[in-house]
């Protein structure tokens, strides 16, 4: 049992302090914020601590010292003022019809009106919040808080449904107006959601939101850095190496791997997903925890708007800001939604072309993705890919990529037809991207068990495969030779990096036929070209 306890059922501040529960502090950023802003928008994706952010405001606003006791806020604040805090978390609207979703929207007001009364002339919910904030100023004396929690839940559903979507942003946009209108009565707002405010086009009346969710003071004031992981968390890593008889250094790596590489800014640090992070350690596990819990329906019904196959096209795509930023609503392709929801990442930044480079952030994302994904684009099940995983990866770990490849053929072989029309098929670009899809995602998935490296499918599918003892270098070719496979990888050096590592280093090119549609040759040679075995099979039609 963990001499730990992590917060893995809840996101109550208060909870999480009086149980002595796990805390990764970041009160600092907190008062920073509450200190130079008064109006302050947050977009980060689900499950990445957005809400224990916002009930940390609650509790500092409502003045209960006592909770902030060892931590960094205590040597910077002074007064401890107890303001009026009005808290609404608005995923409550979420999948209600619009008289529903007002119904819950007065009932979240009727709350608060309950200690600060109500004048029952007042008909609307816009009217009601205004007579709160007034009430609320007069009888205390203190200017209001408000904190908005999960602000687009009630429209990310509604993309793609013109007029219910204006409905709902007509009946939230009187509500948000009282917000620009009675600056003078709010000491502070701060608002949270996976889409940043211009992404939904709702908040025209908020133009003094101050917009921190792409800048590197703020970068990491949601989720944990390496840092954090190396000194505050050093501990409970040990205790997770301990518990899963590995090396601390061997722990470190797989939760990096699994958890890291977020990054939110153009200078960010690297930023675990803290759900995830904290699960791992509670249950000394490496599974996958995000997607489990994270949202894919309406990302789903979002690439329905576009061919689907789309959304692993931009795992290393270049971007400007303004191309990730747009509203989702008039996106001409999924990415800024990928973006938002926490499937693509910042990479990097070009600071001479004011160039992004957007990836999947790390193997938890990428495995759960292609698992949502799969069944739509190739017809298989999660079950079916489980298996051709664990069938290569036992052939791999034994240094045998022959056996994986042909364990890949049988699993390719059982793709139906009709996965492509006729037209698509006919079309040998469509042909050629299709087959890159597969290969992308099938070692994509085997990254999950061995450590796999996949270039993006922007270009070519090159692959990288490492274990303890060897490295395997592949190229793929689509109606072409093998020869040409294992040509490009000496040509463009792709085994060169791993010429000093000191593990066994195997090329290997590979060539589908699009008439056989499959894998019909490979041939694997050792590190200076000698052919170690070539296999055809281009005269079987499986």
């Amino acid at each position: 049992m963990s001499k730990f306890r992590y917060p893995v059922d809840t996101d109550q501040f208060q909870k999480i302090r009086e149980q002595g529960k796990v805390y990764v502090d970041k009160t600092d950023m907190m008062y920073d914020l509450a200190d130079k802003y008064n109006y302050v928008f947050l977009a980060r994706p689900r499950r990445f601590g957005k809400s224990l952010l916002c009930n940390t405001f609650k509790a500092y606003f409502n003045g209960q010292k006592e909770l902030f006791e060892g931590l960094k806020v205590m040597e910077l604040e002074k007064q401890w003022k107890k303001y009026p805090v009005f808290h609404f978390i608005l995923s409550g609207l979420k999948d209600c019809s619009i008289p529903d979703a007002k119904s819950k929207l007065e009932a979240f007001i009727g709350d608060y009106e309950s200690g600060y009364s109500r004048n029952e002339a007042d008909k609307t919910p816009g009217a009601r919040f205004r007579r709160l904030i007034h009430n609320a100023y007069e009888q205390t004396g203190e200017k209001a808080v408000i904190i908005l929690d999960e602000y687009d839940s009630p429209i990310m559903r509604l993309l793609g449904k013109a007029e219910q979507l204006e409905a709902m942003r007509s009946l939230l946009r009187e509500f948000y107006q009282v917000l620009k209108d009675e600056g003078e009565y709010l000491r502070f707002v701060f608002i949270t959601g996976v889409t940043k405010f211009s992404q939904l086009s709702i908040f025209s009346e908020l133009n003094n939101l101050k917009q921190i969710s792409m800048l590197d003071d703020y970068s990491v004031i949601c989720g944990i850095t390496q840092e954090e992981l190396d000194t505050t968390l050093r501990p409970c890593v040990e205790e997770y190496a301990q518990n899963l008889e590995i090396t601390v250094d061997e722990a470190y790596a797989l939760l990096k791997k699994n958890y890291d590489g977020y990054h939110f800014s153009k200078k960010s640090k690297d930023v675990y997903a803290p759900y995830s992070l904290l699960n791992a350690l509670n249950d000394n596990d490496a599974t996958h925890y995000w997607f489990d819990n994270a949202t894919s329906g309406s990302l789903l019904k979002h690439l329905s708007r576009f061919p689907i196959t789309r959304a692993l096209d931009y795992d290393g795509v270049e971007v400007s800001e303004n191309e990730f930023s747009v509203p989702c609503e008039n996106a001409d392709s999924p990415m800024p939604l990928l973006y938002q929801s926490g499937y693509l990442t910042i990479a990097s930044y070009d600071r001479f072309t004011h160039r992004y480079e957007l990836k999947i952030p790390n193997n938890e994302v990428r495995k759960g993705l292609i698992d949502c994904l799969m069944p739509i684009i190739l017809k298989r099940t999660v079950a079916d890919n489980n298996s051709v995983v664990a069938a290569m990866a036992r052939a791999i770990f034994k240094s045998n990529l022959s056996e994986a490849l042909t364990a890949l053929r049988s699993y390719i072989a059982k793709i139906p037809y009709d996965v492509i029309t006729k037209e698509e098929w006919e079309d040998k670009e469509h042909r050629e991207s299709f087959y890159q899809l597969l290969l992308y995602m099938a070692f994509s998935m085997l990254n999950s068990t061995v450590d796999t490296e996949v270039k993006s499918i922007h270009g070519r599918a090159d692959v990288v495969i490492k274990t303890k003892t060897d490295i395997f270098v592949l190229e793929l070719k689509v109606d072409d030779t093998v020869e040409n496979a294992l040509a490009q990888i000496d040509s463009k050096g792709y085994a060169i990096p791993y010429e000093a590592d000191g593990r066994k280093v195997t090329k290997c090119g590979i060539s589908i036929s699009s008439e056989v549609r499959n894998i019909t040759q490979w041939s694997i040679t050792d590190s200076i070209g000698k052919i170690i075995e070539k296999k055809d099979f281009i005269d079987q039609i499986i």
